[in-house]
């Protein structure tokens, strides 16, 4: 079998002598491990492209066995330009790709994500400074990407709009309006409060690609509740808390 398809570039590694191995994120096809034989060489085939963060075309082919995927020629179809110069932004970069990594992402959600990495990757090459909870706003947009989205809009025991402060239900992925929070059966639960400015942004980064998330400084009691609420959510659901420079499962 053999397919082509536009790819991002997560990770790269070597084997042998100049063989690499790699883990694309694949517009159409999903998360994959391919190795390119020769990669580390072959001008011809791969012509210097084959770097992290990179976007490529590539032509994939099965081994005869279907045991693995090998990667035949790419050529560079789009690239950080200033990003690889800046630390800082490349520490924000990578711990995305590690969430994608810890992830995983199906062909039903490829498209999405692909255009999700894509579009951050040209965020991080803007000159405004990136949002202070680039990363954790991320994952909650991944997440959502990947059909894991709390409901940020309406209370989860009414069903009633919500559009002040709330109370986040980690367990539930759930807010609670103040008539049903106050509601005598209602059993006690992990929250998070929430103010109507955290709700706000946080509804906007479900709903947008990172170069409409908002910057600038953010007051410390909003900025504690988004990062709990988001942090407790990917624990919670996703099972994943990000620990020195991975993630690891809880």
């Amino acid at each position: 079998m053999e397919w082509t398809d536009q790819a991002l570039v997560l990770r790269m590694g070597a084997f042998r002598e100049s063989d690499l191995w790699l883990r694309l994120l694949c517009r159409k096809h999903g998360l994959l491990t391919v190795f390119a034989f020769g990669g580390s060489r072959s001008r011809r085939r791969f012509c210097g492209c084959l770097d992290v963060l990179n976007t490529l075309r590539g032509r994939v082919r099965s081994s005869r066995d279907g045991r693995f995927l090998n990667l035949e020629e790419a050529t560079l179809t789009r690239g950080p330009r200033l990003l690889r110069r800046n630390w800082q932004r490349m520490g924000l970069a990578a711990n995305c790709l590690r969430f994608v990594e810890a992830m995983g992402v199906s062909e039903d959600a490829a498209e999405e994500s692909f255009l999700l990495m894509e579009d951050l990757r040209e965020a991080l090459e803007a000159e405004q400074a990136p949002p202070v909870l680039l990363p954790l706003y991320f994952r909650l947009r991944l997440a959502g990407a990947l059909g894991f989205a709390p409901n940020l809009g309406q209370c989860g025991r009414c069903g009633r709009a919500i559009d002040g402060q709330a109370l986040f239900v980690v367990d539930e992925g759930q807010l609670r309006c103040p008539s049903c929070r106050s509601g005598r059966f209602e059993p006690e639960r992990y929250g998070v409060e929430v103010p109507a400015e955290g709700l706000d942004l946080l509804r906007r980064v479900q709903q947008s690609f990172p170069s409409a998330w908002p910057g600038g400084e953010l007051s410390p009691p909003v900025r504690r509740a988004c990062a709990r609420a988001i942090d407790g959510f990917v624990q919670y659901h996703l099972g994943l808390a990000w620990e020195g420079s991975y993630f690891r499962r809880v």
